[in-house]
C-alpha cells in the first residue's frame, strides 16, 4: 500500500510538473520536427496577401486599435467582459473594418470572445497582436540589451504566441501591463501578424547604439529567419534577435508563421533632418527596419509599422528648404488648393523609403475639448475637434495613407479611455485618479469612435436649450428677475440661467464662482463687478462669440507652472507673486509648445491655446445641429452652460479635490478637499454687489456611471469601409 501511495504521488507530481512547465513556462517537446511549416499570410514587395481558402489575394488591412480601458478602471484591470467584446466586435465588423489590433496580452475574456465571434462567421475579424515592453523596463534600463529588458521581451513574445494558440495559463498579476487567465481558445487561424515593441524612447535607442558602436557582436545578427545588414545599428540588431526568436518559436512549436513588424513612430523614424529641426524637436535617434532582412525560411515576411498622426511630429511643416532633406519628397504632388499637405508628404516619404509593406498602425483624431498639438497646414489638430470634424479628418487621413502607397492602416481607437493623460494636463490633475472622471481637457481620453458618456442611460444634462432636465431643487442662487441652477456629473458642472425677458444679443451675464477658501477677490476690475465673498472665477456670457471663463490671476494654473515659458518671468520671485485678493482676472489658457519655431529660428516664448473661450452650440448628440464642443446655448429666457471640471481647477472631482494656493508654501500644485462651492448670478444691466450662494458638493469616489454612444465618425468610416468589401 505504501508503494502504491508513493507511485501515485510521484505520478501526480510528474503530471503537475508537466502541467506547470507546459502551460506556465512554455516548455515543449517537438514530436514532429519534419512537419512542414505553413502560413496563410505573406508579403510580396509592398503588398500583403491573405489566403482565405481560395488562394492568395491582396489584403488591405482596415484595422481598429482596441484598448482595454473602461470608465472607472485602469487599462491594466482588463475590465471589459466577453459580452462587451462580442458587442464591440459586431459593431467594428459592421463598420467595415477587417482587423483588430491589440497592444498586449488581454485577459482570457478577449480571446474567448474573439473565438466565439469568428468560429462560424464567414466574414471574420483578423488580429494584429502586439507585445508590450513595460514602461518601467525601458525607462529604467540604460540599453536595450539589458538582460531584464531583452530577456523579458523575448519571453513575452513566446507567451503571446502560446496565448493565441490556446496553450497558456498566466496567473493574475504575474505580468506587468498584460492580462491573465486560462487561455484555451486557439485563435491563431485569424492572427495575421505581430507588432513587437512600443514607441521607443529615443534616448534609449541612442545610448544603446553609442554603447555598442564599436562592438561587432552587437551590430551583427544572423538567425535562421532574420538577419541584419551591414548598416544595422545595435538597437536594430536587438530587434532582429527578438523577431527571429518569435518566428523560430512559433515555427518549431506550432508549425505556422505570421507577419512580423517592429513598432516605430516619427521620433525614431529613419530620416535625418536639417540641424534646426533636429535641435528644435530633439531628433536624436533613428530606427530603420530596412536594415533587418528575412531569410527564405521566413515564409510570411516583414512589414513596417508606424504610428503617424497629422500633428505629431509634423517635421515637414517647418522645413524651409525641401532640397536640404536627405530623402526625396514630391512637394507638388501634395499641394492642395495651394496648401501643402505635410501629412501626406511625410507618409509618401515613409512608404517610398521602404521596400516592404507599410502599415500605419495608429492614426487618429481626438474629440476632447482640450488640445495638445496643432496641425498648422491641414487643421487636423490633436484635440478641440468636434465629433463631426473628427469624422471628416479621419477620412482625410485615411485617404492620405492609401494615396501614399501604404498597405493598410489601423484607426486609433475603438473606445474613449478615461484613464489616459496628456502631457499638457498631467501637472494639473491627480494622476492616481484619472479613470474616475471624464476630463474633457485631456484630449488623449477622446480618440475613440465609441464614447463613454456619464450617466447610466443618459447624461444628467445636455446643453441643448431644452430645460426639461432642470427642476426647482436645482436652483442655487436668485437675484431679482434671475435665477441660477446647478448640476454636475463625472464630466462637468452644468449651469442654467433663467432671466425674464432676456436680451441675449445685448446683455452680458456673469456667474462668479468661489471654489477655494485660500484666495480670490471680492472685486473683478475687468468688468467692475463686486461680490459678497471672494470669487476665483467669473463665467462671462457675452453673446455667441465673446463668452469665456476668467480666473483670478493668483489662481491661474498656467502661470503657476509655466510662467517662465509663457510670460518670460519667474512667478515665484518676490514681486511677481500675485496678491491673495488681486482684483485682476485673466483668460484661462493651456500650454501647447514650450518654444516655437519660426522661419528656422527658435522663439523663446511658449505657444498657448485660449481654452477658456466658450463655444456656442447644441451639445445634444441626438440633435441635427449637434456639436460636441458646445459649452453654452441660449433658448428664450434660458442659457445652459457646461464647464469642465479642470477649467475650475479641480484635480480630482470624484473626491472633490481642487488646487491649493500655489504660492502658500506649495510652489506648484497640491490638493485640498472642498464640500461646497459658491456661485452667483448677475447681468450688466443691474449687477450691484453679487451674492454668492452655497452649493453642497459630494464626490462619487470610484462609483462611476457611464453609457456607450457611437460617435458620428463611426458612421462616416462605415460609409468609407462598409461599402468597400
Amino acid at each position: 500500500m505504501k508503494k502504491f501511495i508513493i507511485i501515485v504521488s510521484c505520478v501526480v507530481c510528474l503530471v503537475l510538473l508537466f502541467h506547470y512547465l507546459y502551460y506556465y513556462q512554455g516548455c515543449y517537446i517537438d514530436f514532429s520536427p519534419n512537419t512542414a511549416v505553413t502560413t496563410f499570410v505573406r508579403t510580396e514587395n509592398d503588398k500583403i496577401y491573405l489566403d482565405r481558402g481560395d488562394g492568395y489575394r491582396e489584403f488591405e488591412i482596415k484595422g481598429v486599435d482596441l484598448g482595454s480601458g473602461v470608465p472607472g478602471k485602469w487599462s491594466t484591470d482588463f475590465a471589459a467582459s466577453k459580452e462587451d467584446y462580442l458587442r464591440w466586435f459586431a459593431l467594428i465588423r459592421e463598420m467595415g473594418a477587417n482587423t483588430i489590433r491589440v497592444y498586449t496580452i488581454h485577459d482570457d475574456a478577449f480571446y474567448d470572445a474573439f473565438y466565439a465571434y469568428n468560429i462560424d462567421n464567414p466574414e471574420p475579424l483578423y488580429l494584429l497582436h502586439g507585445v508590450w515592453v513595460n514602461d518601467y523596463l525601458y525607462n529604467s534600463r540604460k540599453d536595450a540589451f539589458d538582460d531584464e529588458l531583452l530577456g523579458n521581451f523575448v519571453r513575452d513574445c513566446k507567451r503571446m504566441v502560446d496565448v493565441i494558440h490556446g496553450n497558456r495559463k498566466i496567473p493574475h498579476g504575474s505580468l506587468e501591463s498584460a492580462g491573465s487567465g486560462t487561455y484555451t481558445k486557439d485563435i491563431s487561424q485569424w492572427v495575421i501578424g505581430y507588432i513587437l515593441g512600443v514607441e521607443w524612447e529615443d534616448v534609449m535607442v541612442v545610448y544603446t547604439n553609442e554603447k555598442f558602436k564599436n562592438n561587432d557582436a552587437y551590430h551583427r545578427y544572423y538567425g535562421k529567419y532574420m538577419y541584419t545588414t551591414e548598416d544595422a545599428t545595435p538597437f536594430e540588431a536587438m530587434l532582429a534577435r527578438v523577431g527571429d526568436s518569435i518566428i523560430e518559436y512559433e515555427s518549431e512549436r506550432y508549425k505556422v508563421q505570421k507577419l512580423v513588424a517592429f513598432s516605430n513612430w516619427p521620433i525614431t523614424d529613419p530620416f535625418t533632418y536639417p540641424d534646426y529641426l533636429t535641435d528644435f524637436f530633439h531628433k536624436c535617434a533613428r530606427v530603420d527596419v530596412e536594415h533587418i532582412g528575412c531569410t527564405e525560411a521566413f515564409l510570411s515576411g516583414q512589414f513596417a509599422s508606424y504610428h503617424i498622426y497629422p500633428y505629431y511630429r509634423d517635421y515637414l511643416a517647418y522645413v524651409t528648404d525641401f532640397s536640404a532633406l536627405d530623402f526625396d519628397v514630391d512637394v507638388a504632388a501634395c499641394l492642395e488648393d495651394g496648401v501643402l499637405n505635410t501629412y501626406k508628404l511625410y507618409l509618401k516619404a515613409i512608404a517610398d523609403h521602404h521596400r516592404m509593406p507599410v502599415i500605419i498602425s495608429e492614426f487618429g483624431i481626438p474629440t476632447g475639448r482640450g488640445i495638445a498639438h496643432v496641425d498648422v497646414n491641414t487643421g487636423r489638430d490633436q484635440g478641440h475637434m468636434s465629433e463631426t470634424e473628427q469624422g471628416k479628418a479621419l477620412v482625410e487621413c485615411y485617404n492620405d495613407i492609401m494615396e501614399a502607397g501604404c498597405a493598410g492602416s489601423c484607426l486609433f481607437s475603438w473606445q474613449d479611455e478615461w484613464f489616459k493623460r496628456t502631457w499638457n494636463t498631467n501637472y494639473a490633475v491627480d494622476l492616481a485618479r484619472t479613470p474616475y472622471w471624464s476630463d474633457m481637457q485631456t484630449n488623449e481620453q477622446y480618440f475613440g469612435l465609441l464614447a463613454f458618456d456619464p450617466g447610466e442611460e443618459t447624461s444628467v444634462c445636455y446643453v441643448d436649450g431644452n430645460v426639461s432636465e432642470w427642476g426647482e431643487e436645482d436652483i442655487v442662487a436668485q437675484s431679482r428677475d434671475m435665477s441660477l441652477s446647478m448640476q454636475y456629473d463625472e464630466a462637468a458642472v452644468y449651469f442654467l440661467i433663467r432671466k425674464e425677458d432676456l436680451d441675449f444679443e445685448n446683455e452680458t451675464l456673469y456667474i462668479p464662482v468661489d471654489v477655494t477658501p485660500k484666495s480670490g477677490s471680492s472685486y473683478c476690475e475687468n468688468y467692475g463687478l463686486l461680490f459678497d465673498r471672494a470669487a476665483d472665477f467669473v463665467i462671462v456670457i457675452d453673446g455667441k462669440s465673446n463668452s469665456r471663463i476668467l480666473v483670478q490671476e493668483r489662481y491661474e494654473v498656467l502661470r503657476a507652472n509655466y510662467a517662465q515659458s509663457v510670460y518670460g518671468f519667474d512667478t515665484y520671485v518676490k514681486g511677481n507673486i500675485p496678491d491673495v485678493d488681486s482684483p485682476k482676472f485673466v483668460d484661462v489658457d493651456m500650454i501647447l509648445q514650450l518654444t516655437q519655431l519660426q522661419n528656422g529660428a527658435k522663439v523663446a516664448l511658449a505657444e498657448v491655446f485660449p481654452t477658456g473661450r466658450l463655444t456656442y452650440g447644441n451639445a445634444d448628440p441626438d440633435s441635427e445641429d449637434y456639436t460636441s464642443l458646445a459649452d453654452f446655448i441660449c433658448s428664450g429666457d434660458h442659457v445652459e452652460i457646461r464647464i469642465p471640471w479642470a477649467l475650475l481647477n479641480f484635480s480630482d472631482p470624484s473626491h472633490m479635490q481642487i488646487h491649493d494656493d500655489y504660492y502658500d508654501g506649495n510652489y506648484g500644485i497640491e490638493a485640498i478637499t472642498v464640500d461646497s462651492i459658491y456661485v452667483g448670478i448677475a447681468s450688466d444691466i443691474a449687477a450691484g454687489r453679487i451674492h454668492l450662494a452655497e452649493k453642497k458638493m459630494q464626490g462619487w469616489g470610484n462609483d462611476v456611471t457611464y453609457h456607450e454612444r457611437l460617435k458620428p465618425a463611426y458612421y462616416v468610416m462605415k460609409g468609407i469601409w462598409g461599402n468597400d468589401e
